[in-house]
């Protein structure tokens, strides 16, 4: 079993979806990517960066499901990222309402010293020259770095997420984000051109509709498992991602094959993520009911048919 890297934010959040809505509330990338792999009980840190009025008791949460913080940065008189926004009807939309960077703006990560010979790496949404900056830091290459970004990022700093796709292993990128990166409308053609940037495997997320694992020309397809209600999307596709890397940082192996098995265990825990709002469902989630729902899910896509 490998050590994890967790590079991302640890936030608040403020959701309104048509099922509710929030106040302030534990969200952030590396929140959900963290708990997300701790159901792999693997040896992981959280990198990130948080305010003095975020509570002790968050920080227990995570520490207490074997995630190491000592590479989360506290600015006692700083404030913590917020992050704010508001659900469609079709749960797939949404409005941000307010941004505040905060002590985020200020982020130069420290990745823990006994953590720089990590074996998996998961750079979780943040800008490119931050993510660069933790590559930098590791003492030698890790076996697997998985990037995940998002339209902001080509928007705004395009050459600087060009380089570090350059030194990455997968991708994770939805598939709005997948078109815009390429200009291809064919998520096919998209994976080709992306593949060609860099990167060995390439997973295009589709939300509800599931994801897509591409690597030469090889592809593979997971269904999401059909819901009969998301109370909130926020944060899926970082348990995703968490689940995804978690498995593969357990595993130590790095196959397509294997790829196969991370991504549906990547959705088996995303399908839990969006049943309540934040990471209520994930904080009291069971290995036993992950069980359960991986059965679920194998029995949505096997079959046996005869070939005349």
């Amino acid at each position: 079993m490998g050590k994890l890297v967790i590079v991302g934010t640890i936030a608040f959040d403020a959701i309104e979806t048509p099922f509710g809505k929030t106040d302030k509330i534990l969200g952030g990338a590396a929140t959900f990517i963290g708990l997300a792999a701790s159901h792999f009980s693997v040896d992981a840190a959280a990198v990130s960066i948080v305010g003095g009025d975020f509570p002790q008791d968050y920080l227990d949460l995570l520490s207490n499901r074997n995630i190491d913080l000592t590479g989360v940065e506290i600015v006692k008189e700083g404030k913590t990222f917020f992050w704010s926004g508001r659900y469609h009807n079709d749960m797939n939309s949404r409005d941000t309402l307010v941004t505040e960077l905060n002590t985020l703006a200020e982020f130069n990560p420290v990745v823990p010293a006994n953590y720089r010979d990590a074996s998996v790496v998961m750079l979780g949404n943040l800008h490119p020259q931050t993510q660069m900056s933790v590559l930098d830091q590791m003492t030698r290459k890790p076996d697997l770095v998985i990037l995940d970004t998002m339209n902001f990022w080509m928007d705004s700093a395009l050459e600087d997420l060009h380089n570090v796709i350059k030194r990455v292993d997968v991708i994770t990128i939805n598939d709005e984000e997948a078109r815009q990166l390429t200009g291809e409308y064919s998520l096919v053609v998209a994976a080709r051109k992306i593949y060609a940037m860099g990167p060995k495997y390439v997973v295009i997320k589709k939300g509800e509709h599931g994801a897509l694992l591409f690597h030469d020309d090889n592809v593979f397809y997971a269904p999401a498992l059909p819901l009969e209600e998301v109370f909130d999307p926020t944060g899926a596709g970082d348990t995703f991602a968490g689940g995804f890397a978690g498995y593969l940082a357990k595993t130590n192996d790095t196959s397509f094959e294997n790829m196969k098995n991370a991504i549906i265990y990547g959705s088996t825990l995303a399908s839990f993520c969006v049943e309540k709002f934040g990471t209520e469902r994930m904080l009291n989630l069971s290995n036993d009911e992950v069980h359960k729902r991986l059965l679920q899910f194998k029995q949505l896509t096997q079959f046996e048919i005869e070939l005349t």
